[in-house]
């Protein structure tokens, strides 16, 4: 079994969207409601026609044609108002973020949602202050699984011209997320288990959930 060597790590990449925070409750009851609005279908029916190589955003065009952006206004709208008793902070996730603080290496959040709902939820499960750098959907060139994301990010960040993808730690629970590290030359971590029909990949490192990557992080 491969060893997560940190030594050569000078940031920590986060997403965002079940990841750090457990939104995905929060998502499909506000998209449910959009789409009875709309007659259509549950969610867990017309996720099937998304393109993986999409965020969830990107994918309203795909499922709601030429209602798309107004579609996307209703979620948002729901979202908003339901989300805040919804969402919950991902287990030992703070711990993890302290470690890494405790340490000195900066924290950067890179999330395909839009800076709206991103900047509304985050003050709900962490101090903003954690993180060095934020970066949101529809900012770099293109969003995750894109390594363009991770570059925006490191070109954005206060640390320009500094930190190299190779020294970058992406830690998410897609393979968009693996996809975006490993495009880069970063080192890739995934929490939580593999996706419906997903090949492991030697590329990145896995762990089942916070608590096992924060018990390997104090081993290393």
């Amino acid at each position: 079994m491969k060893t997560l060597e940190l030594k050569h790590i000078k940031a920590v990449v986060f997403d965002w969207d079940n990841t750090l925070a457990q939104s995905r409750p929060a998502l499909k009851y506000a998209v449910n409601q959009v789409l009875e609005s709309y007659h259509m279908p549950s969610w867990d029916e017309v996720k099937n026609k998304r393109d993986d190589n999409l965020s969830f955003r990107d994918n309203f065009p795909i499922i709601f044609k030429d209602k798309a952006h107004e579609a996307y206004e209703k979620y948002k709208k729901i979202y908003l108002k339901t989300a805040p008793d919804i969402i919950t902070r991902t287990p030992y996730s703070l711990q993890v973020l302290n470690y890494f603080k405790k340490r000195g290496i900066p924290i950067f959040l890179m999330t395909n949602k839009d800076r709206t709902l991103l900047e509304f939820e985050l003050p709900i499960l962490f101090e903003p202050e954690y993180f060095d750098c934020i970066v949101c959907g529809h900012e770099a060139k293109k969003d995750k699984p894109y390594g363009d994301h991770l570059l925006y990010t490191l070109e954005h960040c206060r640390f320009k011209g500094k930190i190299c993808p190779k020294d970058v730690l992406v830690i998410g629970d897609s393979p968009q997320d693996s996809a975006c590290a490993i495009a880069c030359g970063a080192t890739a971590v995934r929490i939580g288990s593999l996706y419906d029909n997903e090949n492991h990949c030697d590329n990145v490192f896995y762990f089942d959930s916070f608590v096992d990557f924060y018990q390997s992080l104090l081993l290393s």
